[in-house]
């Protein structure tokens, strides 16, 4: 093999190795260390059983009427005394604010206008304003709580070191094999649960969570990630952020790939904006949970670009190696493996479906990209 071969074929292999290493570091490596720091730490007992404090639910939404008030009754129906706790829906300021008398007929609930300019962070500043209660739950309308789930995160709170508790997301499941981001969302909830028994879970499910009535700190308008940019004040403050698998909320929308890429874009932007709004989260000496936030938020950014790597790095690596060993049989190989490739592609429906989730995922990463870069941070709409 002539030299300059030779060392092509050692550089493209050293580039799919580095970047297969840094894709299993950020997926698996953190992952398995954060899961192994969790099991040997000593969990300190807790309070079965909180004394009752007063909730408010705050819903900010958007949408339409129906929905709404499914959800506020949903919301009444909790396993948790009706005296303490009451209702606050948040519309947006930008939508149609019905009568009153259209809503769920109940004392224990307010139906408000949004500040302006609009947007969920403004709805939400709004609602906590009017919110009388201790504690503050926060859901959204389009999901539903388990029976218990208010008194659970209640009875989670009775611990002085939480400053906020999250639940757990339970997404809608057929009966058949789980989607990509089913597989995706059930990693994500063990690997919170493992963080928050380490320290702090680094984010909240914006579905369901609890936070300290004195812990909350006005949203800045045009905010995105209101369940980072939250539980990220609380750890800042130095509290804990938990996390309650047995809080439930459940959710039977079902997204397409292209839902999927405008939510997961929109989310990933606003990891970018929060740490242009709120840069304390990157000092280490300020964010106790420092790591934890590089690995689980940031690092993860840079996934499409690793992944594009190890291809091209094997890609070239694997293109060396025929050559060496086998030139003749070097383009017909290529071939029938490109293939091979499609035609299994094109069998079968749910290896199409994973694929067209996989992509979308990355390309929302490198549209987050370009939005953070170029400080776009309008992505509701979008």
């Amino acid at each position: 093999m002539p030299a300059f071969t030779s060392q092509l074929s050692e550089a493209v292999f050293v580039l799919f190795l580095s970047c297969s290493l840094a894709v299993f570091l950020i997926w698996g490596g953190y992952p398995a260390f954060v899961a192994l720091l969790a099991a040997a730490r000593k969990q300190d007992l807790r309070p079965l059983e909180a004394e009752r404090a007063t909730v408010t639910v705050v819903i900010a939404s958007a949408d339409s009427l129906d929905v709404v008030n499914a959800r506020i009754r949903d919301v009444l129906l909790a396993d948790y005394p009706a005296d303490l706790l009451d209702v606050i829906v948040a519309v947006d300021h930008r939508a149609e604010l019905r009568e009153r008398e259209e809503y769920v007929a109940d004392a224990r609930v307010s139906v408000i206008r949004g500040d302006a300019p609009g947007g969920k962070a403004a709805a939400l500043n709004a609602g906590v304003r009017q919110a009388r209660g201790e504690l503050l739950i926060f859901t959204d309308a389009a999901q539903r709580f388990a029976h218990s789930t208010i008194r659970v995160l209640v009875d989670a709170l009775a611990d002085p070191r939480l400053g906020a508790v999250s639940g757990a997301l339970q997404l809608k499941h057929d009966g058949r094999s789980a989607s990509l981001p089913q597989r995706y969302w059930a990693y994500e909830k063990w690997l919170r649960e493992n963080e928050a028994k380490v320290h702090s879970a680094v984010g909240v499910t914006g579905a369901v969570y609890a936070l300290r009535r004195d812990c909350w700190r006005p949203l800045p308008a045009g905010l995105i990630l209101d369940d980072v940019y939250v539980p990220m004040i609380v750890v800042l403050r130095g509290l804990r952020v938990g996390f309650e698998p047995s809080a439930r909320a459940f959710d039977d929308r079902v997204f397409t790939a292209s839902q999927e890429l405008r939510r997961k874009a929109r989310t990933l932007t606003g990891v970018l904006q929060l740490c242009a709004w709120l840069p304390t989260v990157l000092v280490p000496w300020r964010n106790p949970i420092w790591a934890q936030f590089v690995f689980h938020k940031l690092l993860r950014l840079l996934t499409p670009y690793l992944l594009l790597g190890a291809a091209v790095g094997l890609a070239g690596w694997g293109s060396a190696w025929l050559a060496a060993v086998a030139p003749d049989a070097a383009a017909p190989l290529a071939s029938v493996s490109i293939l091979l490739g499609a035609l299994l592609f094109l069998a079968s429906r749910s290896l199409r479906h994973a694929v067209q989730m996989a992509v979308a995922l990355q390309v929302a990463v490198v549209r987050a990209t370009l939005n953070g870069l170029r400080g776009e941070w309008d992505v509701w709409r979008r």
